[in-house]
């Protein structure tokens, strides 16, 4: 049977993942944003064990939220990856410095 502790433990696991992402990765912005939508997949993960655990529908749906958030965060991430790579002709997150006006 499965337990809350093993979806809180998958949560944790990969919410590592994600800040590791985030914290060894310093050249590709694509990566990073990856990071971050499994930061908030942990997140989504956790709202919803909690909310089966403790029979309420409210942790399911500040889980849909999350999602959305997460969309439109991953839509303006990219277009903003799309510009930067039409600008630069690089994704390297060190060469943002020089978009400044």
């Amino acid at each position: 049977m499965i337990y809350l502790e093993h979806y809180l433990f998958l949560a944790a696991i990969i919410f590592t993942i994600g800040v590791l992402g985030i914290f060894f990765n310093k050249k590709n912005v694509i990566i990073i944003l990856m990071s971050i939508e499994l930061i908030l997949l942990s997140v989504n993960i956790n709202l919803i064990s909690f909310s089966v655990f403790l029979n309420d529908i409210s942790g399911q749906i500040f889980a849909m939220l999350t999602l959305t958030v997460a969309a439109a965060e991953a839509a303006i991430g990219l277009a903003i990856l799309v510009v930067f790579y039409r600008n630069l002709g690089s994704i390297e997150v060190s060469k943002i410095n020089k978009l400044k006006g």
